[in-house]
């Protein structure tokens, strides 16, 4: 069996909530997932994980502080050729996915699903973030063929 592991943080729950979204998504392809915050993951998390995927609200213009953190920590795992895929959520202009996405790609080596998932805080749309989910799981199912 595949597996994912998703990392997020969240201000107000919303990149939370997409995040268990996603879970389902990749749980319906098949895939096994560790969820976890970003305060609590290590390298060590990332090890057996086919695919990491990454969540963090922009706010200021920025990831949260404790995903920066994270891609420091991520510099210690072998991540290279591994399916990766950013999200989050954003009130007006949703940096933080394409900063994580460049990174896991130019940094990483990672095989990233591209464009990551960046939703408006009031326009959630569930199907969505259950369908990148989905596309996560065959892609990490592709990686291992």
């Amino acid at each position: 069996m595949y597996k994912a592991v998703i990392i997020y943080d969240s201000r107000k729950g919303q990149t939370e909530s997409i995040a268990r979204i996603i879970e389902q998504g990749l749980r319906d392809g098949g895939v096994e997932v560790l969820l976890k915050k970003a305060t609590s993951a290590t390298a060590k998390d990332l090890r057996d994980a086919d695919a990491v995927v990454l969540g963090s609200p922009t706010y200021h213009g920025e990831m949260m502080s404790s995903l920066r953190t994270l891609l420091f920590e991520m510099e210690k795992a072998d991540l290279r050729g591994k399916v990766g895929a950013a999200f989050g959520s954003y009130g007006w202009s949703g940096e933080a996915v394409p900063r994580m996405s460049e990174t896991m790609k130019h940094v990483f080596g990672m095989n990233v699903v591209e464009p990551g998932l960046n939703v408006l805080e009031r326009q959630s749309d569930l199907n969505k973030c259950r369908e990148f989910g989905r596309t996560i799981a065959e892609r990490a199912g592709q990686g291992r063929k």
